[in-house]
């Protein structure tokens, strides 16, 4: 598929006016509040058998949105003692928390890593999930995209949002984490979370994104056809005339609204040829990232102009190995 979104030089300039509701920051205020009022974040963290020597692994509960018990895997290098700076990590579209022996990287890397599990999906692809949504459906699609669509208190992302922000507050009270540099990792609908816990979380170490899901929304539909975006388009084709509340609810999870209330040095990368989540989208929330922050945090994209949305796939791992290995001393 050759490139079909902007030309690289508009790309990099690419800074789009983003209509944001004016209540963003007091729903999500709202929300989160009612989140951490369920209670101390951990529910329960049991040690399990993972087939692996050098790195042990722990099942963990944590309380999401509205205290709803959402699952992770968490694990750590083995026999490292002392505080060690974490990374969240959240999975793509469709996809659980698979199994715990399944994402090494920034274990081996001596980091502890957290998993979330995405609420409500897991049986699309990989090794499943273990975490129902049990808010009773709304108006919308059977996929995750389109659940409660037409209203912000009922869509799905609001739910998954607020959990990826638990997420991190479960992280700091686990043992043998420094709590002072966790760092939010992820890629397409896990990228647009991360995003988010960037724009809410405001002590965050580090932002690491790549392909993120949920940015220029608008432009988006317009570009591609392609799930997720393309249930969101297919379901407006049958629900005419819904167009007006389905913006608005998408308003409230646009990424690039994140992006301008970050704080944390971000690491960005993108593919050029992306019809999944359309480069557009991605430089939109770069060049925007940080910007109510006064000068900004220090960021860096990387691009590849070949790629689709696999994007730079280990070469841009071993990219983001280093930054952040660099950015918290080694």
């Amino acid at each position: 598929m050759p490139a079909f979104d902007l030309p690289p030089a508009e790309l990099e300039r690419h800074r789009p006016d983003i209509e944001e509701p004016a209540d963003f920051d007091a729903f999500w205020e709202r929300t989160l509040k009612e989140a951490s009022a369920q209670g101390d974040p951990l529910v329960s963290v049991r040690p399990v058998a993972n087939g692996l020597r050098l790195t042990e692994s722990w099942d963990v509960t944590f309380r999401g949105f509205a205290g709803d018990p959402v699952r992770a895997w968490f694990s750590r290098p083995a026999g490292m003692t002392g505080p060690l700076p974490a990374v969240v990590e959240f999975a793509g579209y469709g996809r659980g928390r698979g199994l715990p022996h399944e994402r090494l990287t920034w274990v081996n890397a001596g980091y502890a890593h957290l998993l979330m599990d995405n609420r409500g999906q897991g049986d699309q692809y990989g090794c499943g999930g273990d975490t129902p949504d049990p808010h009773p459906p709304a108006p919308g699609g059977p996929g995750p995209a389109v659940r409660g669509l037409l209203d912000p208190r009922d869509y799905h992302y609001r739910r998954l949002i607020a959990d990826a922000v638990r997420a991190v507050a479960a992280v700091r009270a686990l043992s043998g984490v420094d709590a002072a540099r966790v760092a939010a990792v992820g890629n397409s609908q896990g990228g647009g979370l991360a995003l988010a816990v960037a724009g809410l979380v405001p002590d965050l170490a580090a932002l690491l994104v790549t392909a993120p899901l949920l940015c220029g929304i608008r432009r988006a539909l317009d570009l591609t056809d392609v799930p997720p975006y393309g249930e969101i388009s297919a379901y407006l084709s049958v629900h005419r005339g819904a167009e007006q509340a389905a913006y608005r609810t998408l308003a409230y999870v646009e990424g690039v609204s994140f992006a301008r209330r970050a704080h944390a040095p971000a690491h960005f990368g993108v593919g050029l040829r992306d019809t999944v989540c359309p480069p557009s989208g991605a430089y939109a929330a770069f060049n925007r990232y940080g910007e109510r922050a006064g000068g900004g945090p220090a960021k860096v994209l990387h691009a590849y102009p070949f790629n689709g949305h696999e994007g730079g796939d280990a070469v841009h791992v071993r990219r983001q190995l280093d930054w952040l290995a660099a950015l918290s001393g080694g």
